[in-house]
């Protein structure tokens, strides 16, 4: 859901400046998506022909493509789904980012976050689905003339911490709570039996040392998650722009609950242009951060530590866009809801394995702290020196506790109901 409705502060330490008693700022504007990747310096995407569209006053945009490797694409595909990478044999990319639930999941395990390799080992956080990749930008900070100050966006992971899909890789690839590789060496040594090695070699050059290895690994992989098939826009919510679909009474409800300001102000984060046919204006994300103080998650076996707390953005190391200021802790980036409909399991700690129930805490963590949160322990995911962080500036978070909640049982319906249009043809359920 949304920091903002239309023209609502990012950047959190700001909106609560008046809270605290100091003088307010003005209100800061949001960059469009176009603005925040010209921003993050990301080479611009090839166009081919307009998509046509039949519905009226919508912009005819041309549709982002690129002339893709086919050869590198199909190795990386291979990589994706071999199983002998890891140590011991038996968990591949795939096994996180399953194809049957839109390249999200859990490995088997029954806690939200994805299993590792080895038994009783689980990965910090829920696997986010790996689909449309290609529009993410790498991590930079965008300053509005009127902003107090920059503000973080983009970069891979929930706090940003890889710019790459190269840098990505290894992450997985060499923790040991997830595919616990080992080094590259091993790596290196594994790939020298796949049975992908030759079309390896043959498309990214002879490499030789462990780390041309990895770097030939990671440009495979890197071609495969930014291909045309990993970028399908083929969703009701698509078809509907284009004029070829109609929404249901519920469904156009839940679109509206979602863009209005006073309701749902979902789009202020999630954002989407509903009036163009270019699927990277609406990746239902601006890539920016924010702390929204999901519920903590007790099921998690480093919870069980009462001193233990992801912080997120704070905790990104990279100096040259630093993000480890206090004032960023708690903060995640906002991640794309397409396909939301098909995971099981909710926010950066699986915190919710309903869809519904993700909807109500937007709705109801304000007016009813209670649902969401321990007596005397709100926001009990993050230290008390940080709760400050948490947004309670914007809709639908600034409701006074015990008030009427920003939206009813039936705007919640809606919402759900508009999100299950955002599944692309591949991941829909078939008829039963």
């Amino acid at each position: 859901m949304s920091r903002s409705g239309t023209f609502v502060p990012l950047i959190v330490g700001a909106t609560l400046a008046a809270c605290r008693g100091r003088a307010p700022v003005a209100p800061e504007r949001k960059p469009t998506i176009e603005e925040a990747i010209a921003a993050a310096k990301v080479a611009p995407i090839p166009l081919h022909p307009v998509v046509p569209a039949r519905r009226t006053n919508v912009v005819v945009a041309p549709k982002p493509t690129r002339v893709e490797n086919a050869a590198l694409v199909a190795v990386g595909k291979e990589i994706f789904f071999d199983e002998s990478l890891s140590e011991p044999a038996g968990t591949s990319c795939a096994s996180c980012h399953d194809p049957k639930t839109a390249f999200s999941g859990a490995h088997g395990s029954m806690i939200g976050v994805p299993l590792g390799s080895r038994p009783g080992h689980f990965a910090r956080r829920t696997a986010p689905s790996v689909l449309y990749l290609r529009y993410v930008p790498k991590f930079h900070t965008f300053e509005d003339d009127e902003a107090a100050e920059p503000a973080p966006f983009g970069g891979f992971f929930w706090d940003g911490r890889a710019d790459s899909l190269a840098a990505l890789v290894r992450q997985p690839l060499f923790n040991p709570d997830e595919m616990n590789a080992g080094d590259p060496r091993r790596v290196a040594a594994k790939v020298a039996r796949a049975p992908w090695r030759d079309e390896l070699r043959a498309t990214t050059g002879d490499a030789r040392s462990p780390e041309a290895i990895l770097n030939a690994l990671g440009a495979a992989l890197e071609a495969y998650l930014t291909s045309d098939e990993m970028t399908p826009a083929t969703s009701k919510f698509d078809a509907w722009v284009r004029g070829e679909a109609t929404l249901t009474p519920q469904e156009q409800r839940g679109l509206e609950v979602f863009k209005d300001g006073a309701r749902g102000g979902c789009a202020g984060c999630h954002r989407l242009n509903e009036a163009s046919t270019n699927p990277q204006s609406t990746m239902f994300t601006d890539y920016g951060f924010d702390a929204i103080a999901v519920p903590r998650n007790r099921a998690l076996p480093r919870n069980h530590d009462a001193s233990a707390y992801d912080l997120g953005l704070c905790e990104r190391k990279d100096t040259r866009t630093p993000s480890s200021d206090g004032k960023w802790c708690g903060s995640f980036r906002t991640p794309s809801l397409r396909n939301v409909a098909v995971r099981a399991t909710f926010m950066h700690n699986a915190a919710f394995t309903k869809l519904r129930d993700v909807v109500a805490f937007y709705a109801n963590r304000a007016s009813s702290p209670g649902r969401f949160y321990a007596p005397g322990q709100r926001f009990d995911d993050l230290p008390e020196k940080y709760r400050d962080n948490v947004n309670v500036s914007s809709n639908p978070y600034n409701r006074a506790e015990g008030g009427p909640p920003a939206m009813t049982d039936e705007d919640i319906d809606a919402i759900v109901a508009f999100l299950g249009t955002l599944t692309d043809a591949a991941y829909r359920p078939g008829p039963s």
